[in-house]
């Protein structure tokens, strides 16, 4: 079978070295992929907002999927013309993609379906959003209501610089703050039953210690040593199924990968957000852990068919990702470095490109804000980060910057949570 992935980043860059590894894959595509990218897959050109023109490249290839990386092609109806072409497409329908590609949709959703969320406020003007600070108070959480690719939510405890980045949005969610570890969870969904992957932790901030400006992830490790050991089965059951039953009784079933984000407070479970693809960079150690075969299991999903598939299979151990960032990233990230272009002999060490590109002369360079993910894999937590720290300083790179602190707080078990009395779900 061949396979068709969309996008260019290192997530799909994982995807595509995934399922390349398939036996029943034959030949992997990437559009527009990236030059890195061309080591497991063959590039092909395509705008990806134009769902047409996707579809017709997936019937000329002759694929037998298509898997949709990014999500401004899913809200844009890339997955509903691949599949009104007749071809399997992993990714939801346009209109289940306002899952993510609107927050206060997903807070309706949530509220049908009886998941536990913040309370918030969709705010129309700036009296609305002023009066939405004053009434949950500080720490400030203002965030985009549509797609932002990860950088739309501040939390702060200045007001002004709430107001000032509820100026900046078309539309504008003020939520309650809620506090406890964040956790990502990724279930694989055909419409009606959900799948979920092992649980992992992303780092949003661009600095150790958890400070600076909120970026897209610089980095990701998985599973969880601390976490309660029911939280992926419990999280299925009163979160996503729950979403999926509401989502299909709409008339919009979720077909591809429901992104939970949630926050472990001491009143248990809540949801933070819902995503409509697989997230970067925790794809990336995920991925690098998953033994079940990716392109049968995404395939069963967009045929509606995961109920033959049973509980996914993921090496035993850990993985760990540390992305490598650009000066300046995120607001202006330096483009134009030289790039490594080696590869790592180990195959429990990867490097998953993202920001890289072909200069006029050749030569790998950095095109954008995070220019890879550096992931590796260990029977224990620590061990499986010295290996990628290990990695990371067997190469020079100027120009760039990157979080020392990843998954380090977890190897050192100082992280801690206790289930409430009345459960995780309250």
């Amino acid at each position: 079978m061949k396979v068709l992935v969309l996008g260019s980043g290192a997530r799909e860059h994982a995807l595509a070295a995934a399922l390349e590894r398939d036996p029943i894959v034959t030949k992997v595509y990437a559009a527009p992929g990236s030059a890195m990218m061309a080591q497991v897959a063959e590039l092909v050109r395509v705008d990806l907002l134009y769902p047409a023109e996707v579809a017709n490249l997936a019937q000329e290839l002759e694929v037998g999927l298509v898997v949709v990386g990014p999500e401004a092609p899913l809200v844009a109806g890339v997955a509903d013309a691949v599949r009104e072409a007749g071809i399997p497409c992993f990714g939801p329908s346009k209109g289940a993609a306002q899952i993510e590609g609107s927050k206060a949709f997903a807070k309706e959703i949530m509220a049908a379906a009886g998941v536990p969320t913040a309370q918030s406020r969709l705010c129309a003007d700036m009296a609305e959003v002023e009066a939405a600070l004053d009434e949950f108070g500080a720490p400030y959480v203002v965030k985009e209501d549509g797609l932002a690719s990860g950088k739309g939510v501040i939390v702060t405890d200045d007001r002004e610089a709430a107001l000032e980045h509820a100026r900046k949005c078309d539309s504008v969610l003020v939520e309650e703050f809620m506090s406890g570890p964040e956790v990502s969870l990724f279930a694989i969904c055909d419409g009606k039953t959900a799948i979920p992957m092992q649980a992992a932790q992303d780092f949003k901030r661009a600095l150790d210690g958890d400070k600076g400006p909120n970026t897209g992830g610089m980095g990701a490790y998985t599973p969880l040593p601390w976490a309660p050991p029911n939280l992926e089965q419990e999280t299925t059951e009163k979160v996503v199924q729950p979403v999926l039953d509401e989502m299909a009784r709409r008339g919009t079933p979720f077909v591809g990968l429901l992104y939970a984000g949630l926050m472990l407070t001491p009143k248990g479970v809540k949801v933070v957000e819902f995503n409509a693809r697989f997230g970067d960079p925790e794809t990336q150690p995920l991925l690098l852990q998953l033994e079940s075969p990716l392109a049968q299991v995404l395939l069963a999903a967009a045929n509606g068919e995961l109920e033959s598939v049973g509980p996914l299979r993921f090496t035993p151990g850990f993985a760990v990702g540390v992305v490598i960032a650009a000066d300046g990233y995120p607001d202006q990230p330096e483009l134009g470095t030289r790039v490594f272009e080696g590869q790592f002999r180990s195959g429990n060490i990867k490097l998953y490109h993202g920001g890289t590109g072909r200069d006029d002369l050749g030569n790998l360079v950095v095109t954008g804000g995070r220019i890879f993910t550096v992931t590796g894999r260990g029977h224990t937590l620590g061990f499986a980060r010295k290996m990628v720290y290990a990695a990371i300083q067997a190469f020079h790179l100027p120009k760039t910057f990157h979080r020392d602190d990843i998954a380090a707080k977890a190897a050192r078990n100082e992280i801690r949570y206790e289930v409430p009395e009345g459960g995780l779900f309250q």
